[in-house]
């Protein structure tokens, strides 16, 4: 996890934010963040992103403006611009932690053996830490769904309480979230929508033709008293037995015909559409969406780049950057240049949001995860692992000379041969 950089008292009051929220249409325009406020920061610090748009509602928390120091125990390097790079306290692993780390991983596999974390050489540890950059959009989604149910009488709220508002003139700051959740949804009536109409499947009688018996009749008429064929002694009233001999059907009673099943020979069966009333009432219901729709980017230095890109998405580094704003702008680092050409690819990477949407505002964060490549070799025979994070977590790809499984264990090592 990212270690945030907004402190406690910058946090606003969820209730005073909401009461301030406001909708923000989507345009094109976007200003370049001006130049990073204090020439004088020292290697030690690590900037920060310039201020954003002055547009920006107080809804969203404040944009990060001073710049914030590094852990002590655990720094990492700063890319300048010109390539050299500072490198403000380097995360030391001596040799007894470096193996103490890989025998707890192998410990956690059943058949790994630890005889190679124990002896065998170090031959490289190598520093390749890796920049992630996240762009996360929150955006708010409205649609119109018309809602029908059978009308059972009463007052109803209509047009003649008022005109029906738009769906983005309705006030939702009761249900709206927190920033940047991943979803959530929600159903509002909208007022002065509901009107009453004849029911289209009866025609507002209530009933439909029976499809049972009078299935050959003509649309809207029906027969009352159809009567159908017995299906146990098929309309003759006696049932016929082996020796010969004819008793009558206890299921018609010698009658031969028995009232329809569907409607008791009424002719017509109830309307589903309407349930009998004759009525439907139609509303519109408004169905808005909170999500945010994330792109992420991660630059991996040197020997990293085999570590899957999920692997940094659980890994503790620290965050160089986070900025918040109706449309964020690419961060500006003095002396970086690589770390500004990064950010403006993250900020290229921008999500397409749906015509139905609007933009509530933006966030742009840059993280650098320390990671430590460890070469071990024996004999002329070698493999490496990495260290990923400040949580120091073990990620070793495939090769792990010591494995021993013969498919008696739960494992299922022995499935990948």
């Amino acid at each position: 996890m990212d270690k945030p950089l907004l402190s406690g008292s910058e946090k606003t009051n969820e209730s005073e934010r909401l009461d301030s929220y406001q909708y923000l249409q989507r345009n094109s325009s976007s200003a370049r963040n001006p130049s990073f406020p204090g020439a004088g920061v020292t290697v030690e610090e690590i900037r920060t992103a310039s201020a954003v748009s002055s547009d920006t509602p107080s809804l969203y928390p404040p944009v990060i403006k001073t710049p914030v120091s590094l852990p002590i125990p655990q720094a990492i390097g700063y890319p300048s611009a010109s390539g050299a790079g500072h490198e403000l306290q380097r995360q030391f692993l001596d040799e007894i932690e470096i193996r103490e780390l890989l025998i707890d991983h192998i410990g956690h596999r059943c058949c790994w053996g630890s005889r190679p974390a124990r002896t065998w050489k170090i031959h490289a540890v190598e520093d390749c830490n890796v920049y992630v950059g996240t762009l996360d959009t929150f955006i708010e989604e409205r649609e119109a769904l018309t809602q029908t149910v059978p009308f059972t009488g009463g007052d109803f709220n209509g047009k003649k309480h008022g005109s029906e508002p738009g769906l983005w003139k309705l006030d939702l700051r009761s249900q709206f979230p927190t920033l940047f959740v991943p979803y959530k949804e929600t159903q509002v009536p909208v007022p002065n929508s509901e009107t009453v109409e004849k029911c289209t499947g009866c025609t507002g009688r209530g009933d439909v033709v029976c499809p049972t018996c009078n299935a050959d009749g003509e649309p809207g008429f029906y027969k009352e008293n159809q009567m159908m064929k017995c299906s146990t002694c098929y309309g003759r009233g006696l049932v016929a037995h082996k020796d010969g001999s004819d008793t009558i059907c206890t299921n018609c009673n010698g009658k031969g015909k028995l009232p329809c099943p569907t409607c008791q020979s009424r002719g017509l069966i109830k309307c589903q559409t309407c349930n009998s009333t004759g009525s439907l009432l139609t509303s519109s219901i408004a169905v808005v969406r909170w999500k945010t729709l994330s792109k992420r980017k991660v630059s991996a230095t040197r020997g990293a780049g085999s570590v899957p890109e999920e692997v940094f998405d659980r890994a503790e580094g620290v965050q160089l950057c986070n900025t918040q704003a109706y449309q964020c702008t690419p961060a500006y680092f003095a002396d970086s240049y690589f770390l500004n050409r990064f950010s403006s690819e993250v900020i290229s990477l921008r999500a397409e949001v749906p015509p139905t949407a609007n933009v509530v505002c933006e966030r742009h964060t840059i993280s650098v995860v320390p990671v430590t490549r460890v070469t071990m070799e024996d004999r002329g025979k070698a493999f490496s692992f990495y260290i990923i994070g400040f949580g120091k977590e073990i990620y070793l790809k495939d090769y792990y000379p010591a494995r021993f499984c013969w498919g008696l264990c739960p494992c299922l090592e022995w499935l990948k041969v």
